[in-house]
Parts: C-alpha cells; structure tokens; sequence
C-alpha cells in the first residue's frame, strides 16, 4: 500500500504557543506585544504558502532492514533496529509544507528581517511535524482498517540522523518512497529540499516495544530527550478496532 495524501491545512496550523515555545517562550512567559505581533504576522504568512503535502508506503521488515542500513554508517546498537524486530506493521513516510513557504524565510533573511524569518521558520518547523503526526494517522487510519491494530497498540516515527540511523540512509529510503512525487529531493549533503520536509519510518507494535534506556551513546549529544514524551505516546496509545 503506497499513498499520496494532500493534507488539509488546518490539520498543520500550529499554535501560537507551540510556536513562541519553539522561539524559546515558556507558556508561563508573557510575550511582548512586539514578540505577539510577530508571531500573528509570521501565521498569516504561513496559512497563505503552505501547501502540506506528504506519502506513505507500508514496508515489510526484510525490506526495511536493507533500507536502514543504508550506507553502513549506523550506530552499531541504536532502538530503531531493537523496535523494528519487533514491529507488526511498517511504513516509510516523508511530508513537507512546500516549497513557497520556504523561499520566503530564505527571503526575509537576505532581506535583513531575521525577527520575523526566524518566527516563521518556527512556524514552519512546528507545522511541518503536525504534517507528520497527520501521515501517521492516515497510517494507523489504515492498519485499523486492516484488522491489525489492536488495544495496546502504538506508532513511533524515527527519522535519518537520529537515534543513531545515519543520515546518509536518506538516498535508499528516497530510492524505495519515491517522494520526488510530491515535490521533496535529496541534495547531496542528504539534506532534503524543501527543507521544512520530514522523512522516516513509522514503527506499529504493541506499546512496550518502544520503551528503551536513554543509554546509547548518541543520547549523550542529543540534550533534550523529547522522545521520552513520544514514546509515552505510543506507549499508551491503545484503541479498539472494534
């Protein structure tokens, strides 16, 4: 099952919140009117050049573990091999928020407007994981529908360049997704364009195959530790097919 699926924009509108929280703006901070402003002009720019956008492709594990080696440049123990073991279903996802959107926070850059650019790239940014929670749903949508997601159940996404999957496994799940249809290319450096773009695999099994220790060694640089709250998700994220 491969599906391409244009996502409504109000399923990716961010909040202010979310979005001053990403500036560094603690909800328990007032912003100032200034900061406000910013942050309703950068919206109104977002909601009139978005165009979210995303595909998905179920994968079967064998499959999966040619394309996550990639070019052998993984981490020798990461959690995505662990879980994907462990898996019931698979899938290869990636999602942008369009190219518009991007060129014009490159613009008010060069324009020397670097407030109002780094409000709506944080914008962007925020919209273009809702764009990716929304792919999920379509998926989990589809595996219900399969009979094959039961109570108990969970999805986990994990993306190249992270927990310990190389970057460069970017170019064979570009090669098996083909997301080129939908406007998102790899550059050399494996960067994707546009760069407000999300690629990677969504993980579905029972909800305890995705707890794990933060004790790899690339959980030392990452800082912040934000999938502790995504696998507390997916860990109780059972519902009944019934």
């Amino acid at each position: 099952m491969r599906e391409i699926v244009s996502i409504a924009l109000e399923a990716v509108l961010p909040t202010i919140a979310n979005v001053l929280r990403a500036q560094g703006i603690p909800p328990w901070v007032t912003p100032s009117q200034r900061t406000l402003e910013l942050a309703e002009r950068s919206a109104d720019i977002y909601r009139k050049l978005a165009r979210p956008t995303g595909v998905w492709s179920a994968i079967a594990l064998d499959r999966f573990d040619e394309i996550f080696e990639g070019e052998g440049l993984n981490a020798r123990a990461n959690p995505i091999a662990d879980t994907a073991r462990q898996a019931e279903d698979l899938a290869l996802f990636a999602v942008t928020v369009g190219k518009e959107l991007c060129a014009a926070i490159t613009d008010l850059f060069e324009r020397h407007d670097p407030a109002l650019a780094s409000m709506l790239d944080a914008q962007a940014s925020e919209g273009t994981e809702l764009a990716a929670a929304e792919i999920e749903r379509r998926y989990v949508a589809w595996i219900v529908g399969q009979g094959r997601f039961r109570n108990g159940s969970g999805v986990l996404r994990y993306s190249p360049g992270y927990c310990g999957w190389h970057v460069s496994g970017q170019r064979k799940l570009f090669d098996q997704l083909r997301p080129e249809e939908i406007g998102i290319t790899l550059r050399e450096s494996f960067l994707m364009q546009p760069l407000k773009s999300i690629s990677g695999v969504a993980i579905a099994g029972r909800g305890e195959i995705f707890d794990f220790e933060n004790t790899y060694d690339f959980c030392d640089d990452c800082g912040t530790w934000t999938c502790r709250d995504r696998i507390r998700a997916a860990m109780g994220e059972g519902r009944s097919t019934t």
